[in-house]
Order: C-alpha cells, then structure tokens, then sequence
C-alpha cells in the first residue's frame, strides 16, 4: 500500500497485519468513529470533521510518540478489521494499550490476537516495562478482552477525554504479575 502515513512497522499474526494507518483507512476509522453505540467506550465523534480530526491525531501521534494505533487488516484480503495500538496523548497518566474490532470483525478474536501483537511488540521492541489498559465503567466486552489478556483491575482516575476510567495492568515483561505470580503476556 503506498500511501502509508507514518513510519509503523508492520506486525504480523497467524491471521492478521497490523501496520500504518493509510488514507484509505479514513473511512472506516470514521465510519466506526461516528457510531455512537459502537465508540462510546473509545471516543465517539459527534461530528465527521471531529472524526476524521482523531483519524489525524493518530497519525501525529505515531510521529510525535513512534506509536500509536495500527490499523488491523485481514491478512488474506486487506480489509480493516480495527485498530490495536499503544496510545498516551496529552492528560493520560501513561501509555495505554488500546483495540477496536469494526463491526465486521466483531466477536471472531481480532482484538485479542492484535492487542497480543502489540503488547509483544511494546515490551520486546520499543522497551516497555509496563502497561495498562484503560476502560470506562459498563464497558464489560472490553473488561473480558483486559482479563483474557492476563490484565488485573488496578484502580479508577478520571480520564480527560472520557471521564471516569478503570485501570487493567497487563502483566510485565518478564511475565509476571504485581504479585511475582507468572503469567503469558504473549
């Protein structure tokens, strides 16, 4: 694909690629984005201009950070699933691991096997020692997919953006947990 806007490595899974967000993307990111039922728990825009502002300040952000959201594509056909990244705008207390499954990926392990992906990533390539997910209160699909990936609720603090959020810590690096139990992190 040629018109990549950042400089994201590809990552891939048994049945996934995760790589920059492109321009063609832009449709789907907003299309999710201005669902609101769908992107209450993300970030939902009111507007497509605010959508489409968020599709941009993910792209910043890869260039300001060196990470941020992939876009989740099927790695047969190309078609985005979601996103799965490591997101830490200004007001978050720490770098984040986040996903979104689109509505045609929904409910078939694409936010799991991606949030994977770049949980390995994080820890083995950009040196992450730690790292949360943060989730807002009634969000239960997201709390599932946090306690599936080994991650234990931490506490609450108020999110700038998104108001009251609960803390999910991953298991560190080295595969244990705050308690010094062992856990799979990938």
């Amino acid at each position: 694909m040629t018109d990549m806007l950042t400089n994201a490595p590809t990552l891939d899974t048994d049945r996934l690629i995760l790589r920059s967000p492109a321009k063609a993307d832009a449709e789907a990111v907003i299309a999710f984005l201005c669902d609101e039922a769908r992107a209450e728990g993300f970030g939902h825009c009111s507007t497509r201009g605010d959508a489409w502002r968020w599709f941009a300040l993910n792209v910043g952000h890869w260039h300001i950070h060196g990470y941020g959201f992939f876009t989740i594509t099927d790695k047969d056909s190309g078609t985005p699933l979601g996103m799965a990244g490591i997101w830490n705008p200004e007001g978050w207390p720490e770098a984040e691991l986040g996903w979104v499954a689109f509505a045609n990926a929904e409910g078939k392990g694409i936010a799991y096997e991606a949030a994977l992906r770049v949980r390995q990533w994080a820890y083995e390539d950009l040196g992450f020692t730690t790292l949360s997910s943060h989730i807002v209160p009634g969000n239960s699909r997201s709390v599932a997919l946090a306690e599936r990936l080994g991650a234990t609720y931490e506490g609450s603090y108020t999110n700038v953006q998104m108001g009251e959020d609960m803390i999910y810590r991953h298991p560190d690096p080295d595969g244990t947990d705050s308690d010094g139990s062992v856990e799979a992190y990938a």
